[in-house]
């Protein structure tokens, strides 16, 4: 989903000195304001709204409006893919390279935990009420059973290839495993980098680009549900679109970013979205789209550091990427509990008519946005200000 030191939007802190032995050609972290990463968050949460939305079924299958919804989200879930390239891009952008290491896991506990924890708890309500799974599938374990609630509530949920774990309780959660991996690399990771010359910086990017694109052969052979596991959900395969994320920052702040128009990787970004049908299955879970993510993110903070005004730098956009993460971690709770409320049936649509069910989905996107700025406000940010060790330095959502 989402992420680790002062927000994406707002001024950084100045960097700290090197660590010892670093390169001296080492580029101090970037100082500059990037709100369009910010408000470009909300876009990639709302993709991931779409997703869930679409596979709730609420149009008859193969009918119009089933088409479009599937036109528009039917592969929103690369939106976590987003996520954790512009996570590794922004810890990377902002740390200091002499953060103390146990500063950097408090601050990230403090900015995940919260909402999580909220949110865990909801979804064993829905559980109790009857709106998520009493059983898992082929007589796996329940989803209020232990097997289920103790990883999920620890974070570790994605290290298992159940399904019935890793989408256990709050589904989207399982990204938040995968971040909770990269935070405990990551001091580790940014030590390793500071130390890596600038340019070994451009060819670090490209063998991580070519890492995520030849994992799919890795999977020849494998059954679909294994290579879904290892290519989408295990945290240490997402792994490297976190370091791509750390090494495009580096670029970016060291001045060799080349001059790429936001709005071409935008174009190159939809064209690959719009692709994704028509290719291997397993390519189109990351590698599609990994490209002309890792093209935005630095291009986007380009503009942002140059000046020029971007659609997702507007107030508006800033402030629904604000709440993006409480959006991510709510929407899907939100589904599930209308769905049960409205008597959805498991296997089928409910038979309404169009307008009916085009007025149930911005209902349900009322709702869950009311839902995210509620917990925003009562919660994540709160908490997050009172458990940070530094409270004066905020931390964006990723």
């Amino acid at each position: 989903m989402t992420e680790a030191l002062p927000d994406a939007g707002r001024p950084s802190v100045p960097p700290a000195a090197e660590p010892a032995g670093a390169a001296e050609s080492t580029p101090p972290p970037g100082r500059g304001r990037l709100p369009s990463l910010t408000g470009l968050r909300f876009a990639a949460a709302f993709l991931v709204f779409g997703f869930h939305l679409q596979i709730a079924h609420l149009f008859p299958a193969r009918s119009e409006g089933d088409h479009v919804l599937s036109l528009l989200f039917g592969h929103g879930a690369i939106g976590v893919s987003f996520f954790f390239i512009l996570s590794g891009f922004v810890l990377t952008w902002s740390a200091g390279p002499r953060d103390p290491v146990r500063r950097v896991w408090r601050n990230r506990a403090a900015k995940i935990f919260p909402n999580h924890l909220v949110t865990a708890l909801a979804a064993l309500a829905a559980v109790a009420a009857g709106a998520g799974a009493a059983a898992g599938a082929a007589g796996g374990p329940g989803a209020a059973s232990p097997e289920v609630v103790v990883p999920n509530l620890l974070l570790v949920q994605s290290w298992s290839p159940n399904p019935d774990v890793y989408f256990g309780l709050n589904t989207v959660s399982w990204s938040l495993s995968c971040e909770a991996f990269f935070y405990l690399l990551f001091p580790f990771l940014l030590r390793g980098l500071a130390r890596l010359d600038r340019r070994a910086l451009w060819p670090a990017a490209i063998v991580l680009t070519a890492v995520v694109w030849c994992l799919p052969l890795a999977t020849a052979g494998w059954s679909e549900a294994t290579a879904y596991w290892f290519l989408y959900v295990l945290p240490a395969t997402r792994l490297a679109e976190f370091c791509l994320g750390m090494a495009l920052a580096r670029i970016v702040a060291s001045g060799q970013w080349f001059r790429c128009p936001a709005w071409a990787a935008g174009l190159l970004l939809v064209g690959a979205y719009a692709s994704i049908g028509y290719l291997p299955v397993r390519l189109g879970y990351v590698a599609v789209t990994v490209v002309p993510l890792a093209l935005l993110i630095p291009a986007l903070a380009s503009a942002d550091l140059g000046g020029r005004r971007t659609l997702w730098a507007t107030r508006w956009a800033v402030l629904l990427g604000e709440v993006s993460f409480a959006f991510y971690m709510v929407h899907q709770l939100v589904i599930r509990f209308a769905v049960k409320a409205l008597h959805v049936p498991a296997a089928e649509a409910p038979g309404w008519s169009v307008p009916v069910v085009i007025a149930v989905q911005f209902a349900l996107l009322a709702a869950a946005l009311t839902a995210a700025a509620l917990l925003w406000r009562i919660v994540e940010r709160p908490l997050n200000n009172r458990l940070r060790s530094a409270p004066a330095r905020r931390v964006p959502a990723i």
